[in-house]
């Protein structure tokens, strides 16, 4: 009898500790869309994009861009189109190293789609013609607590 009561005793231990780490998980995400939220409410208008770099080593788009003031779930994922200016991780000769750092950048959507093979996917085509480093540890804006793997093949959209 004891054995049973022991069993299920460590059962319900162990739901109360999956079911605490959901709620640390889900309480991260929620203060985080605190802070964002805040940023976005601060943002001056103006003609310029705010930049979120997603790099992931299998895909060739650069990260998501959204208009200043907008909420990030209306990000496009998009190629970006380096004639003018090279990428900050381009310029350092390091990809990817800027992962999830958040730029004001200048530019404009060129009204073209880009082929990214891998996604098999088209994605509009942003031409950068300025950038400035807003954070390299912004708020997260993904669920997902994996969503920055470099090494992920799902293809996160922010919340």
């Amino acid at each position: 009898m004891p054995s049973k009561l022991a069993a299920a005793m460590l059962i319900m231990a162990t739901v109360v500790l999956l079911l605490a780490g959901c709620e640390t998980t889900q309480d991260q995400f929620t203060q985080s869309q605190v802070l964002v939220n805040q940023a976005i409410a601060n943002e001056p208008a103006g003609n310029y994009f705010i930049g979120r770099r997603f790099y992931r080593k299998n895909y060739f788009f650069w990260g998501y861009i959204r208009q200043p003031r907008q909420p990030w779930r209306s990000a496009k994922l998009v190629m970006l189109n380096e004639q003018k200016m090279l990428a900050p991780d381009r310029q350092a000769n390091k990809p990817g190293f800027d992962s999830n750092f958040e730029y004001r950048l200048q530019g404009y959507l060129s009204g073209q789609t880009v082929y990214e093979p891998a996604s098999n996917g088209f994605y509009p085509e942003f031409v950068l013609t300025g950038y400035k480093l807003i954070s390299n540890h912004p708020p997260q804006i993904f669920r997902e607590p994996k969503a920055m793997d470099p090494d992920r093949l799902y293809i996160d959209k922010p919340q």
